[in-house]
């Protein structure tokens, strides 16, 4: 019982800490390319077009790990009432699932090339 315990706490971990690794992803409207091609190219092609504008030197800046490191900081100064692991805990969750915005440069390049494939960006998460 205590191993599956052991195993599941590091598949949860391993699991958060990829997903925190993620950048920004532009949200793409549904339009007739989306619905021709389906929704697996169309996040094909927009990571296509994240990796032009890494090659480009530009960078997507925000990632979920730093919004999880901030939303913690301010969970546990927030949380010194409930007590500091709580109020972390709750910041760190919070702060991993806050909106993600690109750096301004990035987003730009990122949706021209989009728009030149034949997509339409509606936001960013």
């Amino acid at each position: 019982m205590k191993a599956s315990r052991s195993s599941f706490c590091l598949i949860f971990l391993v699991t958060i800490g990829l997903v925190a690794c993620a950048g920004p992803e532009p949200i793409l409207k549904s339009n007739t390319r989306v619905q021709l091609y389906g929704k697996d190219q169309a996040a094909r092609d927009a990571a296509v077009c994240g990796e032009k504008a890494e090659r480009a030197g530009l960078q997507h800046g925000t990632n979920r790990s730093g919004n999880a490191g901030a939303g913690a900081t301010l969970g546990i100064v927030g949380g010194a009432a409930v007590g500091a692991s709580v109020g972390g805990v709750l910041g760190f969750l919070a702060g991993t699932y806050k909106p993600l915005q690109p750096q301004p440069d990035y987003a730009a390049f990122v949706e021209r090339c989009l728009k030149e494939k034949g997509y339409e960006t509606t936001g960013w998460q």
